[in-house]
């Protein structure tokens, strides 16, 4: 079938036609609900319906909510086996074990700037700040 003319480009006589046609079509289709005994579902204006959606479980705070966390000694554990994979993919070459990470506080081992080295960072940065501003 050739669809591609819009129905503002039909003529009366043509309009006509396709009204008739399609209440045609609607009655054919209402005869063949009743033989079938169905609600004539293959027609484009009758939608299926939708099935109803399961609710969501609550979430429980504590159990698992968020990202969970790995100990140290945890990753360390994953780590020297997955070094050990390596060593027998290269053949047998076994990487020394590593000394486990120690945990010092929240910031987890990270080492401490003393206020000496962070002010010569910081007055280095304002030299070079000051280099900028006078060079524009």
């Amino acid at each position: 079938m050739n669809q591609s003319r819009s129905l503002s480009d039909l003529s009366l006589p043509e309009l006509r036609k396709v009204l008739e046609i399609k209440e045609e079509i609607a009655t054919l289709e209402k005869e063949l609900s009743a033989v079938l005994g169905t609600n004539h579902a293959s027609s484009p204006s009758a939608k299926p319906a939708k099935p109803a959606k399961a609710p969501k479980p609550a979430k429980v705070k504590g159990k698992r909510g968020g990202r969970r966390k790995m100990s140290p000694e945890a990753r360390e554990r994953i780590a020297a086996a997955q070094r050990a994979r390596w060593a027998a993919q290269r053949g047998g070459k076994a990487a020394k074990p590593a000394k486990p990470a120690k945990v010092k506080g929240k910031r987890g081992g990270r080492r401490k700037m003393s206020p000496e080295a962070r002010e010569r960072i910081a007055a280095a940065q304002r030299a070079r700040w000051a280099a900028v501003r006078k060079s524009k």
